[in-house]
């Protein structure tokens, strides 16, 4: 099964623009080039796929970028070259930009890399106009049924949402699904894996080896309070960062944590949401909100992989998986919270999408006081206000969640 991705990936190949593929590590980046070289032999376009964990091919385009020309396998027709990892060549930046400003007539470059490449300021600075940068996430619900052979599932989904009325037959089964992919997330790895324990281990084995990988890649000089950091926030998922009262909690300089908050940020473990606000006295406009970019991920960071109902930190998850639904259907800058300085909050609104929409997430919807919302009403009488609550589950919750098809983007 071919990620969704695939398809914007694909028809970026004519254009002139480099194509940049980013993400978290093991979220599938190196499948997809290998599924879009499949696509490109099979019309009959010259390719050459390079993994540059080869060590010759590293030392051959470290000592000269033009050497790349030697691998070229036609003198008249456009060649895509995917280039995989490139985050591992000394110089990537000045690679590209290199191979764009003197050869892009004859070679398209579709690359993927971690985060080293992407913590390189030369990269967003001199590859300007000459790259598209596309980001994969962890599977979204979707991706994570049809990766499981379970297609069938996933048209139970459309069928509810196309229908008002429609009650499914498969309706217990989608939420013992909705369930394991809340509790486990989306790497792929972890989804295809059918034995929980396993689920578990491989999560471990990304939470301590390929996060380590980050961290050294990063120049991390104290690795422990980088790992105490990222715990605090797995705990305080979907809560205002408050960079004082962390420095003073892990004993170390704000700028120290605002180095981490960015590497986290470019290593796609957790994005940081901004504030939505038109009156700058009574709204908090400073103090951005964490969340992680996978709910499995964060989960083995605190070690609970309880059921929904029996944890504690139900709520604080419910919250977590719908901000990775809305992420999955907007660009993560657009995706904004409202908060003021007397407590009074949203938790997610999205001003660039038409019309404009807003979210208040609350675990059972018996919790719900819409009085606690008069005020964002009132203040904002064009903003679609809606509740999205787990329970009680019934059909209602898939049609209640907001899809890419349901808005457009303003921007």
């Amino acid at each position: 099964m071919r990620r969704k991705l695939f398809q914007n990936l694909y028809a970026h190949l004519s254009k002139k623009e480099f194509t940049i593929l980013t993400g978290a590590r093991q979220t599938g980046k190196s499948t997809l080039l290998r599924d879009l070289e499949s696509a490109c032999k099979l019309e009959g376009v010259p390719t050459v796929f390079i993994n540059l964990e080869n060590k010759s091919f590293l030392e051959s385009l470290d000592s000269d970028p033009l050497n790349l020309l030697s691998y070229l396998s036609s003198t008249s027709e456009r060649t895509v070259f995917f280039i995989d990892e490139i985050q591992y060549l000394k110089d990537p930046s000045n690679f590209l930009k290199l191979i764009f400003d003197e050869h892009h007539q004859r070679i398209k470059i579709v690359a993927s890399g971690s985060s080293a490449f992407y913590l390189d300021d030369q990269f967003r600075d001199s590859l300007a106009g000459r790259k598209r940068v596309f980001q994969l996430l962890t599977c979204d619900f979707e991706d994570f049924l049809l990766l499981q052979g379970k297609g069938e599932l996933w048209s139970e989904v459309e069928k509810i949402r196309s229908s008002a009325s429609y009650r499914s037959p498969q309706i217990a089964q989608l939420r013992l699904e909705w369930e394991s992919f809340s509790i486990f997330g989306g790497y792929p790895r972890v989804v295809t894996e059918t034995d929980i324990g396993e689920k578990r281990e491989i999560l471990k084995e990304l939470r301590d080896s390929f996060v380590k990988r980050d961290i050294l890649e990063a120049g991390v000089q104290n690795e422990i309070v980088f790992y105490q950091l990222f715990r605090i926030l797995a705990e305080q998922s979907g809560q205002l960062v408050n960079l004082n009262e962390l420095s003073n909690t892990l004993r170390v300089r704000s700028e120290t944590i605002q180095n981490y908050l960015r590497i986290l940020q470019v290593c796609f473990h957790i994005t940081l949401v901004r504030p939505f606000f038109s009156n700058l006295r009574k709204e908090l406009i400073k103090m951005p909100k964490a969340y992680f970019l996978d709910s499995g991920l964060r989960n083995s960071i605190l070690n609970n992989f309880q059921p929904i109902h029996l944890r504690g930190d139900k709520g604080e998850l419910w919250e977590q998986v719908f901000f990775r639904h809305l992420a999955d259907q907007v660009a993560l800058d657009e995706i904004r919270f409202w908060r003021t300085v007397d407590g009074r909050e949203v938790d997610f609104v999205l001003p660039l999408t038409h019309p404009p929409q807003a979210y208040e997430t609350k675990y059972d919807g018996k919790l719900i006081k819409e009085a606690r919302y008069k005020s964002f009403k009132e203040n904002y009488p064009t903003i679609e206000f809606r509740f999205q609550n787990l329970q009680p589950w019934s059909e209602d919750f898939f049609r209640r969640l907001p899809w890419f098809s349901d808005f457009t983007s303003n921007q």
